[in-house]
């Protein structure tokens, strides 16, 4: 964070974990020819890689990066310029902030130290509230998430791409995995290439290998063309190897779509619609996209949903819990208690109750829809950049309806409603997935799951505050919520009812594309990749072309050499994935060392 790095939580797999995971299975090895009984098994390696990747969520660049900077900016940043405290001082809940100047001093100025006894009774308090409240919102996410494992996991036998890469390096402790020829040529070649890129960064006469040019837009002048706007033209190899493992269609669906959306532009210009602010109105297409995908999977399966709350009600319906996580009684109860806090601890902030309801019914809504998008595709990385529900609210209810007390309360709840690169929820389903196929129980996964979440929540706020009183911050993520805030305040509106109506735009097309994939064998287009392919989306636009070679290749590894050619040329691709990873953690590592900017593997 503080050398504007690589941010390894901006994508499905967190390369910081990979890398962790690689280290300790070489010192797994090591251990082996010293003391074979202190040897880590697959199950124990996979629940390090678990709690690594929990961890690294709550701390992540669209989570914990974002709800430090919020506890003490605006009583540090208020002018009268900008008459902050008396536009919405008043609605700010006192005990989740610091707004002793003295303590905020070295935090945002830098050349001081967090270690002393005025600064941590200062920051303690807010720290442990809103950890309580990350682990309510996260435990939630659970108890959803065992409801739905068994109908996505063993009915509909869903993908989970992302965990191929884990889960291959530690079956058998790695040593298949790791004795295989293809696996070490994709490595060495990639981690060479990464090798003469990063030098290049230092030595200008090194020349950079591969295709990285950041935009082609500039090519398309003439109209209506130029209103294609960014076009980034890079290939990354690690992308290509996880969308190898992307289902064919998926994998298609992503670049496809998000080329439709740029001649969506490209339309509206023949049209003469780019009048209208905002359009073609891509994040709002996407927002309405996955909360379409979550409408869809629960209309789906409401005969699976019915039984198990009939179950929960009555008992004895013959549903099997004995493989699951937690029994469906707790997981429902569960459900009920974690709302039931969060919206009382809305209320307390000052949130009005039925708006706190409305705003988490939204947020597990389309966090349901992420983590069936990701479970399904296996996405390398998804975004949907400030659509969250605290903007669903806004547009369909208005600013004016919200009130200043509300939308103060929903500014503080942007660190969770900013991004969704880092989204928890999908990880979760993935750590059970893993527990059920290398064979080890997932009840006691849950305990861990909430204790890494502890963990990740007060490492972060320490990790945090510790660098802003050592190097001084800037204000960091916490200029953008409050001066949205700030806006709203001052140039108050009703519902925005174009914006509202390209949000149902999205979601009518995702309904009439999974209708057709239903009906229709053939039918190639599916609704994940269009979710995942707005136009604008951060993620996308540097992913799309890398995505489209590895549709190619994996259509003509099917086409000439079927599954079996498939599986043999798998460990190549897992190597691409890996080399990159390792390479391009150790100049990370390097870069935090020699306190200096490094060349970014992954410059997205």
């Amino acid at each position: 964070m503080v050398w504007w790095g690589l941010f390894p939580t901006t994508m499905s797999l967190f390369f910081n974990v990979i890398f962790c995971l690689f280290v300790i299975i070489l010192l797994n090895w090591l251990i082996k020819n010293i003391q074979p009984d202190w040897t880590l098994t697959q199950s124990e390696l996979l629940t390090i890689y678990i709690l690594l990747c929990m961890g690294s969520v709550v701390a992540s660049h669209d989570f914990g990066q974002i709800l430090v900077p919020l506890i003490g900016h605006a009583y540090w940043f208020e002018t009268p310029e900008n008459e902050w405290r008396d536009l919405f001082f008043r609605y700010i809940p006192e005990w989740l902030t610091i707004q002793d100047k003295l303590v905020l001093e070295g935090y945002y100025e830098g050349e001081s130290t967090l270690y002393s006894l005025v600064k941590f009774k200062a920051w303690v308090p807010p720290m442990l509230w809103w950890t309580t409240f990350i682990v309510a919102l996260l435990f939630v996410m659970v108890c959803i998430n065992v409801i739905l494992r068994k109908k996505w996991t063993e009915n509909e036998k869903l993908a989970y791409p992302i965990i191929e890469l884990p889960f291959a390096m530690t079956q058998n402790s790695g040593t298949q995995f790791f004795s295989n020829r293809l696996f070490w040529f994709a490595f060495i070649l990639v981690a060479m290439l990464n090798v003469v890129n990063g030098l290049s960064y230092f030595i200008p006469s090194v020349p950079v290998i591969g295709v990285r040019f950041r935009n082609i837009g500039y090519l398309f002048t003439e109209k209506p063309w130029n209103a294609l706007g960014t076009i980034r033209f890079s290939i990354y190899p690690f992308v290509i190897g996880l969308g190898f493992f992307m289902p064919i269609d998926l994998s298609f669906s992503c670049w496809f779509f998000f080329l439709f959306r740029k001649l969506q532009h490209v339309l509206g210009a023949i049209l003469g619609m780019r009048s209208l602010p905002g359009f073609p109105y891509d994040r709002q297409q996407s927002l309405g996209a996955y909360l379409g995908l979550s409408i869809f999977a629960v209309w789906t399966s409401r005969k699976y949903l019915t039984r198990i709350l009939k179950h929960v009600v009555v008992g004895h319906s013959g549903l099997d819990e004995s493989n699951e996580p937690m029994r469906y009684r707790n997981a429902v109860l569960g459900i009920v208690l974690g709302l039931a806090y969060l919206v009382g601890f809305s209320h307390k902030m000052g949130l009005s109750i039925w708006i706190a309801v409305a705003f988490f019914l939204i947020y597990y809504f389309l966090s349901i829809g992420i983590t069936r998008m990701r479970a399904e595709s296996g996405a390398p990385a998804h975004d949907l950049h400030i659509m969250g529900a605290d903007y669903t609210l806004a547009t369909c209810l208005g600013t004016r309806f919200l009130g200043g007390q509300n939308l103060t309360v929903l500014s503080f709840f942007f660190f969770f409603n900013r991004a969704h690169r880092s989204h928890a929820m999908p990880h979760q389903l993935e750590a059970f997935k893993l527990a059920d196929r290398s064979g080890f129980g997932s009840s006691p996964l849950i305990i861990s799951i909430i204790l890494a979440i502890i963990v990740g929540s007060v490492s972060s706020f320490w990790a945090y505050a510790h660098d802003s009183y050592h190097f001084g911050s800037g204000g960091g993520f916490g200029w953008e919520p409050y001066r949205k805030l700030q806006q709203q305040m001052n140039h108050p509106s009703g519902p925005r009812f174009l914006e509202a109506m390209f949000i149902g735009v999205g979601m009518v097309f995702t309904f009439i594309l999974m209708f057709c994939r239903m009906k229709f064998f053939w039918w190639p287009f599916h609704a994940v990749g269009y979710a995942v392919s707005g136009a604008d989306d951060w993620c996308m636009n540097w992913l799309w072309l890398s995505l489209l070679v590895a549709t190619l290749v994996k259509w003509v590894v099917l086409k000439h050499g079927g599954l079996g050619v498939h599986r043999r040329f798998s460990p190549f691709f897992l190597g691409m994935v890996l080399g990159e990873f390792v390479l391009g953690s150790l100049w990370s590592i390097y870069g935090i060392l020699a306190n200096t900017n490094i060349f970014p593997f992954k410059d997205w």
